[in-house]
């Protein structure tokens, strides 16, 4: 019998690779808890750690669903992660900074 190359890269059901490390956990964050964690973030500003921010979420949630929601935030530059580990939120969200960024003079 011939041996079978067996393929190591697994599938997403959508057809993408999934990695080793980061595994699909089978669904999505609802909206009420990615808003918890960008309030959690905006009021503190800096996070030491992804697990400092986990504990002081005032809602229980899997570590897993966090990474997700971190993810999305980062990716939709909300957030951004120093080298350090920190969390900081980065998105322009007040009245006066919209107002100042919209009358400054563009480079």
């Amino acid at each position: 019998m011939k041996n079978v190359h067996v393929q190591k890269n697994r599938k997403h059901s959508a057809g993408r690779k999934v990695s080793r490390l980061s595994k699909p956990s089978g669904h999505m964050p609802r909206l009420d808890t990615i808003q918890m964690v960008e309030e959690a973030i905006k009021s503190d500003k800096v996070f030491t750690s992804k697990n400092q921010l986990w504990r002081s979420l005032p809602k229980s949630m899997q570590y897993n669903t966090l990474l997700t929601i971190l993810d999305y935030l980062e990716k939709s530059n909300k957030i951004m992660f120093e080298r350090d580990g920190t969390i900081v939120w980065t998105f322009v969200d007040s009245p006066e900074a919209i107002k100042s960024l919209e009358e400054s003079i563009p480079l």
